[in-house]
């Protein structure tokens, strides 16, 4: 296999990217005394080694550039969109954001995700003004709580993207809460696995 290992890391909930620039970085950090990086995105040029990301209800997204030379992983859960996660690992891509692909992986769907009206104003108080009506669609008032709303983390992750540049994504059918036979769910279970999403590139002399 083209796969070497895996690059992981230890999720905060923020919008710090680990930029990985060879397999051999890589493999020095999986020694047992070697810390795992802080970070909540991986990007990387190297061939072999994989950016992965672990949710149980947050939203994986992949991105990879047109010619496969730049991946990443994001690990965004509501804290992370409102932070920057995505904005701050595109900086680390060099091509135009039109060659820049984006998948968005199994999350909890909108109808099972409720949060506060702080979350909401968090979003809207950031939102560009072109962005403002898109964000805001993104919440709707929940019936099971007062001055609570229901959460769409995919449309929430596509309005950025979309915003920055980034003209093809995909995925975002999924509902990690309601399909109990296939995803994990931490709102669902409590106590429960995680799933794990991940990209990597080959190397092109074997292609």
């Amino acid at each position: 296999s083209d796969l070497k290992s895996i690059q992981w890391l230890e999720q905060v909930h923020g919008s710090k990217v680990f930029c990985l620039e060879s397999p051999t970085q890589n493999a020095s950090q999986s020694k047992i005394n070697d810390p795992i990086p802080r970070a909540d995105a991986c990007f990387t040029r190297s061939s072999g080694v994989a950016c992965a990301v672990m949710t149980a209800d947050c939203l994986p997204i992949l991105l990879c550039s047109e010619n496969g030379e730049e991946i990443a992983a994001v690990h965004a859960g509501w804290r992370g969109l409102a932070d920057g996660v995505i904005e701050s690992t595109l900086e680390h891509f060099s091509v135009p954001k039109k060659n820049i692909l984006a998948w968005m992986g199994p999350a909890i769907s909108q109808q099972q995700f409720e949060v506060g009206a702080e979350v909401r104003q968090a979003f809207l108080d950031q939102a560009r003004l072109e962005q403002k009506e898109l964000t805001e669609q993104a919440f709707i008032p929940s019936s099971r709580k007062e001055n609570h709303y229901l959460a769409d983390l995919y449309q929430l992750a596509e309005v950025r993207l979309r915003a920055i540049g980034i003209e093809r994504v995909f995925g975002g059918h999924y509902c990690s809460f309601s399909q109990g036979k296939d995803f994990f769910s931490y709102r669902r279970d409590g106590e429960t696995g995680r799933m794990v999403t991940l990209i990597y590139k080959k190397n092109k002399s074997k292609l």
